[in-house]
């Protein structure tokens, strides 16, 4: 006797022959999609924590899948609606695999510039999941108990994603504000670059030819050049610069005598073509490696401070360059016999003769700080803070020429922009980190503490900054404490322009990570202009802020003087609708402070704390989500104290 058919299955009729075919044929793409997205290996470092998630989440998938797929083949087969929630699930997959490929093939700078777009994008996935599987039958389709409940709990899974938000990685964000600001005369410092450079992963050839790539893709798929793509454009162009590689990066308009040279390349041979410009050479060279080059673009690779070979990665035994007469002739041969014509080099000194003349530059200019005429020390300086922010190697030129002690001799000096240019110049020269002992070794700490007490706004601004740098070092951190340093810096933190108290801030917070510091501070009087930066929305110091008052908060004397009412009502304020940052900052410091007064841990309570702190401690980011718990925990104790 035959097996009746169930009545109870919404489109009731099980599918014919070609739609089961087809609705196998569904299934299959739904398995092959998830392996393929499981293959990819390269997603973006902005993205890359919520593209695993998600390709971990959409493998759970695949259970449900096989036992759909031997129910297919059933002689009870798939009913309508059955085949409906396969399709809503084929859109919602189609779509994650389209995020995942862009996160994976993209643009690296354009995700970087739409992490929060690009986030919405991961949410609307969230959305399309839960959807197509809200509605799926899993009676009908012969789904077990076991793949209901793990499909139930991705769901969880999903639903709790959307709403976590992770802290932003701030010096990420702050960098990429800074190379974009048309005003901002940092958009060009070295070490921003090369900091932002690293963390896109956009510090090798192949990275940069990757992107370049990229961007193409971006600007065909967009319809057109648009405002956002030339920033794009403009900040790829000034990694290729401190690569070594000078070249206008452009994706339309007329096609320059370059790209026209590289369109033909295609019909050159490859061993004729430099590894780096993939431009036919002229004056080839090779390298330690063995590797063959041409000239100019190598040399200007080596004069960036790159100390290994571009095409292996191997660290260079020598940087000597040998000319390669067997292949030049060989090329000559090539052009001659295919009517093709060399394309004519400007003249470039070579790079011993370059390198030479600069390193005769600079000693001449070390030489000059130390000049008994004021215009030539004034000169001096002002190319010495020039030649400081181009690049690395310059900095390690000025430092090896004697030009520390003679900029350290000029913050002394009777005049106040020759003061400011040297203070710049060290400021510089300190993101080496030899020279960060080699400054401090000859007395600049004490001079900048004079100079951020006496000197201009930019100056002050400047030696600030100076003193973070130098402070990295531990050291350095204990000589600008027994120098009196951190009183002017509390001052230009309370009255300083808006540069001026960023700059305190971070020197302080640096400073504060030594524990005597933390009660020079203290007596320095930090605390009240800490939260009047709470309170000044204006500034958008929140963050600085807190972040300095939670490394104050774990020394006695800080713990007495925040422990105020008024500061507790002011962290549950800032608790209850701060940003994900300023709410890890705020918890960690009142959980700090409940800690060793429970009083604040009630008052903290009287002033509505239980309530946010219960949502930070399901959807805050982990951080928070621990120090919320443990405050919770702690919290649940005060309340039965007699």
């Amino acid at each position: 006797m035959e097996s009746p058919i169930p009545t109870d299955l919404s489109s009731s009729e099980v599918l014919g022959d070609s739609e089961v075919a087809a609705a196998a044929a569904v299934v299959r793409e739904l398995m092959e999609v998830i392996e393929t997205v499981g293959s990819y290996a390269g997603f973006r470092k902005t993205q890359r924590k919520d593209c695993l998630n998600l390709v971990r989440r959409l493998k759970l998938l695949v259970p449900l899948l096989e036992e759909i797929e031997d129910q297919v083949g059933n002689p009870l087969g798939v009913s309508g609606s059955g085949m409906d929630s396969l399709v809503s699930l084929k859109k919602a997959l189609f779509g994650a695999k389209k995020l995942l490929k862009n996160c994976n093939h993209g643009s690296k700078i354009y995700l970087a510039m739409e992490s929060e777009a690009v986030l919405s994008r991961f949410h609307g996935v969230y959305d399309k999941l839960n959807q197509a599987l809200d509605g799926m039958p899993y009676d009908e389709l012969g789904v077990s108990v076991e793949v209901k409940e793990q499909v139930e709990l991705m769901r969880m899974q999903l639903k709790r994603a959307k709403r976590r938000t992770d802290t932003q990685d701030m010096e990420l964000a702050m960098d990429m504000m800074v190379v974009f600001s048309k005003t901002d005369d940092r958009n060009a410092d070295i070490a921003i670059l090369e900091r932002l450079a690293n963390k896109l992963e956009l510090h090798t050839i192949a990275d940069l030819k990757a992107e370049t790539a990229a961007i193409r893709k971006l600007v065909k798929h967009r319809g057109g050049h648009n405002e956002t793509v030339q920033q794009i454009l403009d900040l790829l162009g000034k990694f290729k610069l401190i690569m070594g590689i000078d070249e206008t990066v452009s994706l339309d308009g007329p096609i320059s005598t370059r790209t026209l040279r590289r369109c033909q390349s295609s019909l050159i041979p490859n061993e004729f073509l430099c590894p780096i410009t993939l431009e036919i050479m002229t004056d080839p060279v090779i390298v330690a490696t063995g590797q063959t080059y041409e000239r100019e673009s190598i040399t200007k690779w080596l004069n960036s401070n790159h100390r290994t070979c571009p095409k292996t990665g191997q660290t260079l035994d020598h940087l000597s360059l040998a000319p390669n007469f067997a292949l030049r002739n060989l090329i000559l041969q090539w052009c001659e016999k295919n009517n093709f014509e060399l394309p004519k080099k400007d003249t470039y000194p070579s790079s011993d003769t370059y390198s030479a003349d600069l390193m005769d530059e600079i000693s001449l200019l070390a030489k000059d700080l130390s000049s008994s005429h004021p215009n030539v020390r004034r000169d001096a300086v002002m190319k010495i803070r020039m030649l400081s922010k181009e690049n690395p190697e310059n900095r390690i030129s000025i430092a090896n020429t004697g030009g520390i002690p003679g900029l350290v001799q000029l913050l002394y000096y009777p005049d106040s922009k020759i003061q400011e240019h040297a203070v710049t110049a060290l400021l510089n020269l300190s993101i080496d980190e030899t020279n960060k002992r080699l400054i401090a070794r000859e007395g600049a700490i004490k001079a900048i503490i004079e100079i951020l007490q006496n000197g201009t706004d930019e100056a002050r601004e400047n030696s600030a900054a100076a003193l973070f740098s130098l402070s990295t070092l531990n050291e350095n951190k204990i000589l600008v404490g027994n120098f009196n340093g951190i009183p002017p810096l509390v001052n230009l933190l309370q009255n300083g322009t808006i540069r001026g108290k960023k700059d305190a801030a971070t020197a302080l917070f640096n400073l504060s990570l030594n524990q005597a510091n933390k009660s020079k501070a203290i007596k320095a009087g930090i605390i009240p202009p800490l939260l009047r930066l709470l309170d000044d929305k204006n500034l958008d110091m929140v963050d600085e802020a807190l972040s300095i008052l939670l490394l104050l908060v774990s020394h006695p004397e800080g713990r007495n003087e925040i422990g105020r009412l008024s500061f507790v009502e002011t962290l549950v304020g800032i608790i209850r609708s701060g940003t994900p940052k300023n709410k890890e900052c705020a918890v960690s410091v009142l959980l700090e402070l409940g800690l060793n007064n429970s009083s604040l841990t009630l008052a903290a309570l009287q002033f509505g704390v239980y309530e946010p702190l219960r949502e930070i401690a399901i959807n805050g980011t982990n951080r928070a989500q621990r120090k919320a718990n443990s405050l919770l925990q702690h919290m649940s104790k005060c309340e039965h104290i007699p």
